[in-house]
């Protein structure tokens, strides 16, 4: 019934292939993606820093309530990243210290919450990755209804179970199942050509004659 659905996940991105991503900033594979889809700039790290990959165990609740959270929490295998869209509404916190305690118990890989944090200056303090759109002291409720291991959207971006989830300090990005060894490949090619362009900046051998053709390309015509 939609409102209350408790799934298992039929498929999950490899760890080690995980793993992997951790030599790719989530910068670059967002570019190798088009720069066509984000988790949105709301969603920070509230840790105090450091890479986040892992499958996706996604949780979709009403705003306030963290029931579901609960729930994924006991269902969650080491390395997961629990993803919950929460609406966006930072007016009750979704968890905070104690609950990400024990996922750090539970050697999960991360928490993203499309909502709100409490407890910030204890989960600042770890390296435990997680990523949240606010905080607020004012706790969340425990009644339902929500969702698990169903596909959820976050700012436009789709994310369905088992998709894998990176982040860094620049914010998290969903990269799909059957997409993700070709990301890999294409973001640590765009790592060395990047390490080429610094190299040339800095030996004066960069060319930016792009600049001024793309410039003319949109109608400008050089000053005479």
């Amino acid at each position: 019934m939609i409102g209350l659905q408790i799934l298992k996940r039929q498929r999950a991105v490899d760890l080690v292939l995980a793993e992997r991503f951790r030599a790719v900033p989530v910068a670059n594979v967002s570019d190798c993606m088009s720069r066509m889809t984000a988790g949105g700039a709301r969603l920070r790290p509230m840790h105090e820093g450091g890479y986040m990959a892992g499958p996706a165990l996604t949780v979709k609740v009403r705003p306030g309530d963290n029931l579901l959270v609960h729930k994924a929490l006991q269902m969650a295998v080491p390395g997961d990243v629990i993803i919950v869209d929460a609406g966006g509404d930072l007016t009750n916190a979704i968890v905070g210290e104690i609950m990400v305690g024990d996922a750090v118990r539970r050697k999960l890989g991360g928490m993203v919450i499309d909502g709100a944090v409490r407890d910030a200056n204890a989960i600042r303090s770890g390296s435990f990755p997680v990523f949240a759109a606010g905080v607020t002291h004012r706790g969340p409720y425990k009644d339902g209804p929500g969702e698990i291991n169903v596909p959820i959207a976050i700012d436009g971006m789709v994310v369905c179970p088992g998709d894998l989830i990176i982040g860094d300090d620049d914010g998290i990005l969903c990269v799909p199942f059957d997409q993700a060894e070709v990301l890999l490949a294409a973001g640590l090619l765009k790592g060395l050509a990047e390490t080429k362009m610094i190299s040339d900046m800095a030996s004066g051998k960069y060319d930016a004659g792009w600049i001024d053709a793309n410039l003319k390309r949109i109608g400008w015509i050089e000053a005479q």
